[in-house]
């Protein structure tokens, strides 16, 4: 990752991403290319769409429209690709709304009770966008702004973009200047591994993560997903999905990941945890020991042996199964995303950290760097 200067001097000088081109890049002859191209346009600015793809085949499309990664085509155990993300195949799905598919989460992934928290005596109020809480960032979070992006340089076997956006001080209520980069990089061991690097001027709360929706099977339903989950013990939350301030076993419950379970097995179960998600909507707080990214879960889907591991720094991960998508989206080729259709593995501190004193905290001051890894790593079973 380049150095902090480097950074400033990328957002200070553009402030845009490049001109939209089907040139590819420049590249070695050991690494790949990654392909520039123009993918329309939003509140008057060109968006582009890179292509980033390994001697496997494996292939990670993103947009400079929130950092959106818009397609994850892998093989299955036959050697068949498929795309296995959610989202739509123009700019105008993404435009028109959607449940954040593909998008970088900022500056804080997840709720904030009632859009309030305080520093330093003063309190900051933000938008109330999911009933009475604050989530994903805001009303304009980091999803639907316009990211400069770069093309980093390839190695052998490793291809990479990084993404950079400065957020005003005061932008969706929150204090300082933020200035953010996150790197998409894919290598040869089928690796999208995911750097997020924030600074700021005055002290602040983020939170980022990464919002894909996959579904290995690349349609229907997700329910027949066998997940295992890394942790001992998540955060129970009240009716309107902020952390109650506990942190309670999944022993006994069924949020009990820790063997190899079918997602559907347990997700419409008489348990109030699930009757306020309406089903699995929670974060997991990840067994962790020392430092890098630690294994936080994997997900087989049987019929096409499709993996998907999840590594990261960060010590949560929100589970999302897709619970209030309604069938109404019309997403890539005309399919109909209905209910449970994607899950979500959003990597993150917890919920509601800036009002839990209990958490690990959010706080980023001047003078400090957040930094935070996660790496999805794609296979198959024979």
């Amino acid at each position: 990752m380049k150095s902090w200067l480097c950074l400033i001097a990328l957002v200070a000088a553009a402030g845009c991403s490049a001109p939209p081109s089907t040139t590819p890049s420049p590249t070695t002859p050991a690494g790949p290319v990654v392909k520039r191209e123009a993918f329309g346009s939003a509140a008057g600015r060109a968006i582009e769409q890179l292509t980033l793809a390994n001697k496997n085949g494996v292939e990670v499309r993103a947009i400079t429209y929130g950092g959106i990664i818009t397609s994850i085509k892998t093989p299955d155990r036959a050697g068949a690709m498929g795309d296995i993300v959610l989202g739509f195949d123009s700019i105008d799905g993404y435009l028109g709304g959607h449940p954040y598919f593909g998008a970088i989460i900022g500056r804080y992934g997840n709720r904030i009770a009632k859009g309030r928290f305080t520093i330093d005596s003063h309190q900051y109020t933000l938008a109330t966008n999911n009933g009475p809480n604050h989530l994903h960032g805001g009303i304009k979070g980091f999803d639907k702004q316009v990211w400069s992006a770069k093309i980093l340089p390839l190695t052998a076997g490793q291809s990479g973009v990084a993404f950079s956006y400065t957020s005003a001080d005061g932008e969706e209520g929150y204090p300082g200047q933020l200035i953010v980069e996150v790197t998409y990089t894919l290598n040869d061991r089928n690796e999208l591994v995911v750097d997020y690097l924030a600074r700021t001027d005055q002290a602040t709360h983020v939170n980022l993560t990464q919002h894909s929706y996959f579904n290995l099977a690349g349609e229907g339903d997700i329910l027949g997903h066998e997940m295992t989950i890394n942790a001992d013990r998540f955060t129970p939350v009240d009716a309107t999905l902020i952390p109650t301030g506990e942190i309670a076993t999944v022993e006994g419950t069924p949020f009990d990941f820790r063997k190899s379970t079918v997602i559907g097995a347990r997700i419409d179960a008489p348990h109030p945890q699930l009757k306020n998600g309406t089903g699995y909507d929670h974060n997991w707080v990840l067994n962790k020991s020392g430092e890098g990214p630690q294994h936080a879960a994997r997900v087989v889907e049987p019929r096409s042996g499709r993996t998907l591991d999840v590594s990261t720094t960060e010590p949560g991960m929100q589970f999302y199964a897709g619970n209030f998508l309604d069938g109404k989206l019309i997403g890539k080729g005309g399919q109909s995303y209905g209910r449970r259709s994607g899950f979500c593995l959003e990597t993150q501190h917890f919920p509601d950290t800036p009002n839990q004193s209990n958490f690990p905290t959010t706080l980023v001051k001047p003078g400090q760097e957040y930094k935070s890894r996660t790496v999805f790593t794609f296979g198959a079973t024979k």
